[in-house]
């Protein structure tokens, strides 16, 4: 209250759109002299903005593209397992059939950073993940899980492959990783060969043995 004060002590004048009965708006010069006028002025500006903004018809949510419901994991997995889902990309990875839209000859060789914005999709062609709601990365849904990690050599797959999105593709890292972590997933530890004649002198062993 008392900035207010401070910057309502000398004469100020703005200029700000007066909303009439009809919805209109015409610019009028406002006047604030003193402190009353100041916070007035402010308080009635605010209330009017309020009364517009809820005047305003609200566009409608295509329920398609809404994605503020959040879908449990245990739905999940019961949809991988579903008659929905085998129709829907048969014995395929969810990503196999999926194909990228961009301008030019070549993709870049990045993906886009996300495709989902305030809870509603954002572009026209959604990654495999984001298109999909029912689809959640989550360190227990091994089966979706796998799909992105490569039989050969265990390695997670990249996202110039999988087509997911920037924000999708970290999710991707870090339930795997989790995974792994609790023994959900199983990986191979690589296997080194060692030469140990490098290490060992043959003749002191020799030696030794021969003391012995």
């Amino acid at each position: 209250m008392s900035l207010l004060r401070s910057l309502a002590r000398p004469v100020l004048s703005a200029i700000s759109p007066a909303i009439s009965c009809n919805g209109t708006a015409s610019k009028t010069l406002l006047q604030i002299e003193g402190r009353s006028h100041a916070a007035s002025s402010l308080f009635t500006s605010t209330k009017l903005r309020c009364e517009a903004e809820e005047g305003e018809p609200q566009a409608e949510r295509d329920p398609l593209k809404d994605r503020s419901k959040v879908v449990p994991v245990e739905t999940s997995v019961k949809y991988l397992k579903s008659d929905a889902y085998k129709t829907t990309y048969g014995t395929d990875p969810v990503w196999k059939r999926y194909r990228r839209n961009f301008k030019g000859a070549f993709a870049p060789r990045k993906t886009r950073k996300t495709c989902i914005r305030k809870n509603m999709i954002s572009t026209g062609n959604p990654c495999p993940i984001c298109r999909d709601e029912y689809l959640v990365l989550d360190y227990r849904n091994v089966d979706l899980l796998t799909q992105f990690v490569s039989p050969y050599n265990g390695e997670i797959l990249s996202y110039q492959k999988t087509n997911l999105c920037q924000r999708r593709h970290k999710e991707l890292l870090v339930a795997v990783q989790k995974s792994r972590d609790y023994g959900l997933l199983t990986f191979d530890v690589p296997f080194r060969a060692y030469d140990y004649s490098e290490y060992y002198n043959p003749k002191q062993e020799s030696g030794s043995s021969s003391s012995t």
